[in-house]
């Protein structure tokens, strides 16, 4: 899920994209926005219309590094 909603950022968890980033624009976004990781979901690909841009790798692997870690921790802890 992406927002606009900065303030409800959990750190190490979810990432923040700035308008003033250098590959902002690649983005297809219109202002700064959250990825917010702990909010994914599984879709089928028929029911998705489009797209709007793209984020560079090494911030997708941060954000997988993020999901590795809190599945990790949930999966030891599952009252967590």
């Amino acid at each position: 899920m992406i927002s606009s909603q900065l303030h409800q950022v959990i750190p190490g968890l979810d990432e923040i994209i700035n308008l003033e980033e250098t590959n902002f624009q690649q983005t297809g976004l219109k202002q700064s926005s959250l990825i917010r990781a702990s909010r994914l979901a599984v879709v089928d690909d028929d029911i998705l219309i489009g797209k709007l841009g793209n984020i560079d790798t090494l911030r997708l692997n941060k954000i997988r590094g993020y999901i590795a870690k809190w599945l990790q921790n949930s999966s030891s802890n599952p009252l967590a």
